[in-house]
């Protein structure tokens, strides 16, 4: 390894892209993961969906946005996850 000690390698950010359920709490968003897992049996697609609680200082995320989220350390007992940024708008409802 020709690295010396004192550079430090950045590390790729570990980036989730989602949708906003909901956004009715302040500075939270709860942001929807969707997947695609094949069933080890049957080999039938299956959609399977994770719902996650972000940050968001700026309160600039609404309902029906598609987001980018980051992990990083617990704010609450289930929010460990950051708002990067808005990928895309939603439809105004």
């Amino acid at each position: 390894m020709n690295t010396p000690a004192t550079e430090v390698v950045a590390k790729a950010a570990r980036t989730l892209t989602g949708k906003v359920v909901s956004a009715k709490t302040a500075k939270t968003i709860a942001v929807e993961i969707t997947r695609v897992v094949k069933h080890p049996m049957y080999g039938k697609y299956l959609r399977r969906t994770t719902r996650l609680l972000a940050h968001d200082e700026a309160g600039d995320a609404r309902d029906g946005d598609t987001v980018l989220i980051s992990p990083c350390r617990p704010m609450s007992r289930r929010k460990s996850w950051r708002l990067v940024s808005v990928v895309q708008r939603g439809a105004a409802v």
